[in-house]
């Protein structure tokens, strides 16, 4: 499968293919118990002198085992609070920590270790003594997961922080945004030829959150009847009963076929969905612009963040949604969405919640007035109605900033406060 930019050379690519978190979770912690179980039976096995009297050892390693399952129990449920409030102060969406690998490593590590312990002083057994390597490698697992539990408390603490949980949210955009959109070098070649569509798939379940896309055994299938497969819902889009999966042009795949490159959830996932950064980062801004929290400064941190995002994009307008097969024919077709669709998705709730915020209604314009040097022309309408928007709020509800503020279109980069 190759991801074909229409204005440079297909290459290889693999950011829609099927991202099995719980598997790889589950696969690490089998891992550990085997490891455990592994070093469990051959280390006491070692005869290397200095020796111990095992019975202090066997009881050193079921303290050791249990004491470790107790902290990691502890911590854990204390993690599980700090989730509950991130959620509650940032949005519910974000499951940053939660879907953090140290997460599931460490419980991995430490299900590994307590089964090393049981499993080695069993192996003991009534040996009168056993090697000073055995106390010596459960001391050096037990301060590693002293360690990885330090890493976790670490994390679970700067998640609660604001600046690292907006610096997270940007990067994740970030990185797909440069995977997903490419610079237009204007060559503006033709779209592939498809044949004519021939049916629509639908979707036949219940609702669920279309999580990702996990293509190339559809393209493998679209090759296989020379036909194209043009999907039409976006990444993070809630797929109800009966609404349109994809349009087939020509005389196959099956529908079976196509549906199963559509990987459904609970909830939206950061692993293809462009625009779930941006909701999340508008998430915050409105939390923090709501009457029960009145926080315009988190708000505007949001904005700043946001900004970023939508600058990186104005320069990347071109959406690498054709994929073809190894002959380099366009088989599978996605839907992305375009510059002004990332706008008003992020611009629009943040602009209504800020009628009463002097300072987001005057950070909000200067974000507009820069877009409109930096969007491209088919975002134009979009950034121009805003700008109107935000002006005709400040001049209704606040006259005398939006005539200081007309004196001082961009403050925010002259030192100057508005209205000063």
């Amino acid at each position: 499968m190759r991801l074909v930019d229409r204005h440079a050379p297909a290459g290889p690519d693999s950011r829609f293919t099927r991202r099995r978190h719980r598997l790889r979770a589950g696969l690490t912690q089998l891992l550990f118990v085997a490891a455990g179980v592994a070093g469990g039976i051959f280390v006491p096995k070692i005869t290397v002198p200095p020796t111990v009297s095992s019975g202090r050892i066997v009881d050193l390693l079921f303290t050791a085992g249990v004491t470790v399952i107790s902290l990691v129990t502890v911590i854990y449920s204390l993690l599980f609070l700090v989730v509950q409030w991130v959620s509650g102060t940032f949005s519910m969406r974000l499951a940053l920590f939660r879907n953090d690998p140290i997460v599931w490593r460490a419980f991995a590590y430490a299900i590994g270790l307590f089964v090393f312990c049981f499993t080695a002083a069993f192996a003991i057994g009534n040996d009168k003594t056993v090697s000073v390597i055995v106390p010596i490698v459960a001391l050096i697992l037990v301060v590693g997961a002293l360690a990885l539990m330090r890493v976790l408390q670490t994390r679970a603490f700067v998640s609660m922080l604001l600046a690292p949980t907006l610096a997270a949210i940007t990067e994740h955009g970030r990185e797909i945004l440069l995977g997903l959109y490419r610079p237009d070098r204007g060559e503006g070649l033709p779209p592939a030829p498809r044949p004519p569509p021939t049916r629509t798939v639908t979707w036949p379940y219940q609702p669920a959150v279309l999580q990702q896309l996990h293509v190339p055994p559809l393209v493998a299938a679209a090759a296989a009847a020379d036909s194209v497969v043009v999907l039409r819902q976006t990444v993070g889009v809630t797929l109800l009963t009966g609404m349109p999966v994809a349009d087939v042009h020509g005389a196959g795949p099956g529908e079976h076929a196509v549906l199963q490159a559509a990987v459904t959830g609970p909830e939206r996932s950061f692993d293809q969905d462009p625009l779930l950064a941006f909701r999340l980062l508008t998430d915050i801004g409105l939390r923090a612009l709501s009457p029960a929290v009145n926080d315009p400064a988190t708000a505007g941190e949001a904005i700043d963040s946001l900004e970023g995002l939508l600058i990186l994009l104005a320069a990347r307008t071109v959406p690498a949604e054709q994929l073809a097969d190894d002959g380099g024919v366009v088989r599978v077709v996605l839907r992305l969405p375009r510059w002004e669709d990332f706008a008003r998705s992020c611009l629009d709730d943040l602009i209504a919640a800020a009628v009463s915020s002097p300072m987001v209604l005057l950070r909000l314009r200067d974000l507009l007035t820069r877009l409109a040097e930096t969007a491209p022309a088919s975002g134009a309408d979009v950034v121009a109605t805003r700008a109107a928007w935000v002006d005709d709020m400040l001049a209704r509800n606040l006259p005398v900033i939006w005539a200081d503020g007309r004196r001082q279109p961009d403050s925010r980069f002259d030192g100057q406060v508005p209205g000063t």
